[in-house]
């Protein structure tokens, strides 16, 4: 348990009552996941921007855009659907929180973070603050043979597809390593982890 707790330090709840923050870097395509192993658990925490996971950043305006954002919420809340691990594992989830969190960017800056969003209903004045929304999710899985998870396969692109890409952090009690998870490899080789 002490190495889930400093694992959970490493990576800090992100929800939170509070719904609006400020983001200093903000990429389409790319969202983060940290996982953590202690004992016979593992937490998960994602963050992913709202137009890789409903295709667009506004707030849900229209009934077609809460009906998108109602069914991803569903969809996050089934962590093993979307991060696969291994059968022989004998993994089932103890919690999932998702939340819908809008971001304050700032001041829209041509030729900034944002220059793939002079898409079609995507356009900023120069001097508009920008708001975008962003899913949080906090997992926690706990497992009857945790040694058997070698590898996760990211069904998450398959779901979300405008996702391209999640920067991972692994932390075991062998230490840590960093990864990129891309939509055209997406299985996570996870032995020497354990």
């Amino acid at each position: 348990m002490k190495h889930l707790v400093l694992a959970l330090s490493v990576f800090p709840a992100a929800l939170s009552a509070e719904q609006t923050r400020s983001l200093d870097a903000h990429m389409h395509g790319a969202g983060t996941l940290g996982i953590a192993f202690s004992g016979t658990e593992f937490s998960l925490s994602l963050e992913a921007p709202g137009a890789d996971i409903v295709g667009f950043e506004h707030a849900a305006l229209s009934a077609e855009d809460r009906d998108l954002v109602q069914a991803a919420i569903s969809d996050l809340a089934k962590p093993l659907s979307l991060f696969v691990v291994p059968n022989e594992a004998g993994c089932t989830v103890k919690s999932a929180n998702v939340a819908l969190a809008m971001a304050q960017i700032g001041k829209h800056e041509a030729g900034g973070d944002h220059s793939d969003e002079a898409t079609e209903g995507h356009a900023h004045s120069e001097d508009q603050e920008t708001r975008h929304s962003e899913f949080h999710a906090e997992y926690l899985i706990t497992c009857q043979n945790i040694d058997a998870i070698d590898s996760i396969r990211f069904d998450y692109f398959e779901r979300f597809p405008n996702s391209q890409e999640l920067d991972v952090q692994v932390v075991s009690p062998k230490g840590a390593r960093a990864y990129e998870v891309e939509r055209s490899a997406a299985d996570l080789d996870l032995r020497g982890m354990f």
